[in-house]
């Protein structure tokens, strides 16, 4: 331990175990009294023995926005959004200027309980602290933090929203009323969604060379995002299950032929390229304002009011209500596992598990029944004998 007299600094300097046979020593200098460098120097030999370096000078905020950075690359648009979002409007001014191994879950339980009082809503809080938890868990698996100090600072789970769905006989009707009152573009777009349960991002990327007509199916293949509802950015789908093909029902392709025919009709050279849904300058359709034109038509029937992302809700529930298999479902929505189907509609199948023990009851029955039979025929023989 050494003191620099003039600028009033203490600096230590420690050997560590050698690396390949190397000699390693830790020098770090600036700390304003002997007690803050022999602290800092027994956290590292102490990590040393652990195998883990807290880096004392590393604060809360720096670590937060190197996490950030380092995690754009591999986030979709909109997620990194939110997850800098959280960062930037409450994670930094709430324990940016804490050093980062010097943050305690009781900071942590402290902001949550202010938040609650503040009458803070639910969803917010609890996706603050599941992008906390979510980078200092990244600090542990680096070997910066021995521990996560948000692991048990878990806010009251938020309830899960209710999905609003159409019935088959509302969905017709919502689908006969654009045919009828409207006859565009976002009338085949609309039947398509509902015919596939494909994802809003999903129909606005869908490009003409991903639609195979003669086989009756298309490839997801992107999707679109719109950063803060302004910056339009295409992706690939985040999951490997979501990019796949799409088999196209009859009403699904009769809707695509009619864009075809359109989009060839008006093209110099009668060519079928680019978007499928598009603006009429060709580029995407913004999502905010499909999502506008969806409440105005949905507003003039006097139907349910849903979202985008329910007309791929009401799909499954049509789906299930005609005792689709789920795992036919699940394939169909191309979800990662059943059981995302299950934890997602299986409130919906309540009337399907009344059908399958119906089923089996019915099946032991028979049995039963036939066994019965097989006995009354054998008994006349078995006299005679």
């Amino acid at each position: 331990m050494a003191a620099d007299v003039k600028h009033g600094k203490w600096t230590y300097c420690v050997d560590l175990a050698p690396d390949e046979g190397r000699r390693r020593t830790r020098r770090r200098g600036g700390f304003a009294s002997r007690a803050e460098a022999a602290r800092e120097m027994a956290a590292v030999l102490d990590g040393e023995l652990r195998g883990v370096y807290e880096n004392r000078r590393t604060t809360v905020a720096g670590f937060l926005r190197e996490w950030l950075a380092a995690r754009k690359s591999e986030l979709a648009p909109n997620t990194y959004a939110g997850y800098a979002d959280c960062v930037e409007r409450d994670l930094i001014p709430a324990f940016g200027r804490h050093r980062l191994p010097d943050l305690r879950p009781q900071h942590i339980e402290d902001w949550i309980r202010a938040q609650q009082e503040a009458g803070r809503g639910r969803v917010t809080v609890y996706r603050v602290m599941a992008t906390l938890r979510n980078a200092l868990n990244a600090a542990v698996r680096s070997w910066r933090l021995r521990y996560n100090p948000a692991k048990y600072a878990v806010p009251p789970k938020p309830r899960a929203a209710e999905r609003t769905c159409w019935t088959p006989d509302e969905a017709a009707a919502f689908l006969r009323h654009n045919k009828e009152h409207y006859a565009d573009q976002l009338t085949d777009l609309f039947e398509v969604m509902l015919g596939t349960g494909m994802r809003r991002g999903e129909i606005l990327a869908l490009h003409w060379s991903d639609v195979h007509l003669m086989d009756r199916k298309l490839y997801v293949r992107w999707t679109l995002a719109a950063i803060n509802n302004a910056e339009i950015r295409f992706g690939e789908p985040k999951t490997e299950a979501s990019r796949a093909w799409i088999s196209l029902s009859p009403r699904a392709m009769a809707a695509l032929h009619r864009q075809a025919a359109i989009q060839m009709n008006a093209h110099p050279d009668g060519r079928l390229e680019g978007l499928v849904f598009p603006r009429p300058d060709r580029q995407p359709l913004r999502p905010q304002w499909l999502l506008n034109q969806l409440r105005k038509r949905t507003a003039e029937l006097d139907l349910p009011k849903i979202g985008l992302h329910d007309l791929r809700h009401t799909a499954a529930s049509i789906m299930i209500a005609e005792n689709v298999p789920i795992a036919v479902i699940s394939k169909t929505l191309r979800h990662t596992t059943l059981a995302v189907t299950i934890n997602l509609y299986g409130h919906l199948l309540k009337d399907s598990a009344d059908q399958a023990v119906t089923a089996l009851s019915s099946a032991l029955d028979r049995a039963d029944s036939n066994r019965s039979q097989q006995e009354r025929h054998a008994s006349p023989v078995q006299s005679a004998a």
